[in-house]
């Protein structure tokens, strides 16, 4: 499937999902769904009865370029991060501190520079083998994937799990922020953006929004 922008990706999949989602626990699922969004940057969800809030997004996006897995400020606005986070306060889901360990940026940013047509240029934030330290959060995403074809700038992202009221659309807006920034940094222009989950969901307080 394709669509223009974010906020028809969101429209259609929230009524996919309630038309065709299989009740789990407390949710509507759908797997193994994908769908391109062919102007990435065109990222805010405009409909009105989801009420997406872009100063939040905004705020989680910055907390990720912040590279500070520390999540007490942000827990102040999401109330829900106060349940993913250790001790210590931090949490395994700031993307910008997963995509910052090992320089994972840089190198494929290198790598893109080095061989536009590279298959390597992947971001890899869940890992099986930290699962021993995903006891309080465990990342939603696998990987991002950044690919030069015919000279714009592609990315497909890979999750596991994705919540399409408050996941998706926030996820989305940051993933194309990324994206923007990959694609400065190569000096070329943005293609498009592959969104791929294996459990793409509501929850039941969002089953009848409509």
């Amino acid at each position: 499937m394709k669509f223009e922008n974010a906020d028809k990706a969101f429209c259609y999949m929230y009524n996919y999902i309630k038309e065709n989602g299989i009740k789990v626990e407390n949710t509507l699922a759908c797997f193994n769904q994908g769908f391109y969004i062919e102007n990435p940057l065109d990222n805010e969800i405009s409909t009105i009865w989801r009420n997406w809030k872009k100063d939040y997004a905004q705020y989680e996006w910055e907390w990720y370029l912040s590279g500070n897995p520390n999540a007490k400020e942000i827990s102040k606005k999401a109330v829900i991060w106060k349940n993913h986070m250790d001790e210590k306060g931090n949490v395994r889901s700031n993307y910008g501190w997963q995509w910052l360990r090992e320089n994972q940026l840089q190198k494929i940013i290198d790598k893109l520079n080095n061989n536009k047509n590279t298959r390597q240029a992947v971001l890899s934030i869940y890992d099986g083998k930290e699962i021993n330290t995903y006891k309080f959060d465990t990342p939603c995403t696998l990987s991002i994937h950044f690919q030069i074809i015919e000279n714009k700038l592609c990315m497909t992202v890979n999750m596991r799990s994705n919540d399409l009221w408050f996941g998706f659309c926030n996820d989305q807006y940051c993933f194309s922020k990324l994206q923007e920034i990959v694609a400065q940094k190569l000096n070329i222009k943005i293609g498009w953006y592959y969104h791929f989950v294996n459990n793409l969901h509501l929850y039941e307080r969002h089953f009848n929004i409509l």
